[in-house]
């Protein structure tokens, strides 16, 4: 029997920090118009923004120093290298995103009880509609570049920041409303909306990290595309079995185990799995690949962990 590790040459590791010191600065920015919004209108909505700013400056600064982790290369300590690194600062923004709806709540409620006249609605609705602005340009750009580099930390990041957009739009909505309806109460009811609607985001956020640092198995529609590949090889006389799929960051690692006729001599065993790896390699991006070769007549080739 034998067993090779297949992956791309060149290392899998890159450095994506750069692009969290756009977040960085869009929250530094946005801090300080939504403060002087807060303090021209006296909104308890526009307060609560400006808290959900605050948040996203320290997540965004969680992903530089994760996305850091990351680009450090595979040690002694960390053989599979640190990208799961990223999975701990998507489940920090998570619960932040999830506190933030909790303080937006409590000042909600407060303000219900205790309502406030609002001064200086139009300049301060103004200065909220810029923040919003970069906000959601940062947002969408950081989307796109974690989509495009499969980073989980990027993505958390823009979500938190088109979350925040939303709230954002719901809070100046209220104060709108109350501007023009004199109902006071509007202010407080329409936070505590968007804070139930960002409550969701962040629960959605910290499952799908968890299922990261739980080594989930690639996604049934990837999985699906593997078997594709493998069903194509098993007419050439070879038969697969315990195939096994998880996901790091933005790597990605399979393994499983070809089992080919006892008569086939090593080199061929390995051209056909080099073949095959090569194929799927075309099919993912940072993809490593862990091929057991096994003699297809030996009972004990079909022998694996159990999966319950």
């Amino acid at each position: 029997m034998a067993g090779h590790d297949h992956g791309p040459s060149a290392p899998l590791s890159r450095d994506l920090s750069k692009f969290a010191l756009v977040a960085i600065a869009a929250g530094v920015i946005t801090i300080a118009l939504k403060t002087v919004a807060w303090l021209l209108t006296g909104s308890v909505g526009l307060l609560s923004d400006a808290a959900e700013s605050s948040v996203n400056l320290v997540a965004a600064v969680a992903a530089f120093i994760a996305l850091r982790v990351v680009a450090r290369p595979a040690d002694r300590q960390h053989n599979f290298g640190h990208t799961k690194a990223e999975y701990f600062s998507a489940v920090l923004e998570g619960v932040m995103i999830v506190i933030a709806a909790a303080v937006i709540i409590t000042s909600a409620v407060d303000r219900l009880i205790n309502p406030q006249e609002l001064e200086q609605v139009g300049i301060g609705l103004a200065i909220s509609v810029a923040a919003t602005a970069i906000n959601g340009a940062v947002g969408v750009y950081l989307l796109r570049v974690g989509r495009r580099h499969r980073s989980l930390a990027l993505q958390a990041d823009g979500q938190h920041l088109l979350t925040d957009v939303w709230t954002t739009v719901g809070v100046i909505a209220g104060v709108l409303l109350v501007a023009l309806t004199g109902w006071l109460a509007l202010d407080p009811l329409i936070a505590i909306a968007v804070a139930i609607n960002i409550l969701v985001v962040g629960v959605r956020l910290i499952w799908r990290s968890a299922a990261g640092l739980m080594d989930a198995a690639l996604p049934a529609e990837d999985r699906a595309r593997i078997e594709e590949v493998l069903a194509r090889y098993r007419t050439e006389g070879v038969d697969f079995h315990d195939v096994r799929s998880r996901e790091s960051g933005h790597e990605r690692f399979l393994q499983l185990h070809m089992l080919v006729p006892g008569e086939w001599t090593v080199q061929r065993s390995h051209d056909l799995s080099e073949q095959m790896e090569a194929e799927l390699g075309e099919l993912f991006a940072d993809l490593r690949t862990t091929v057991h070769i096994e003699p297809i007549e030996d009972p004990r080739a079909y022998e694996s962990w159990r999966l319950d």
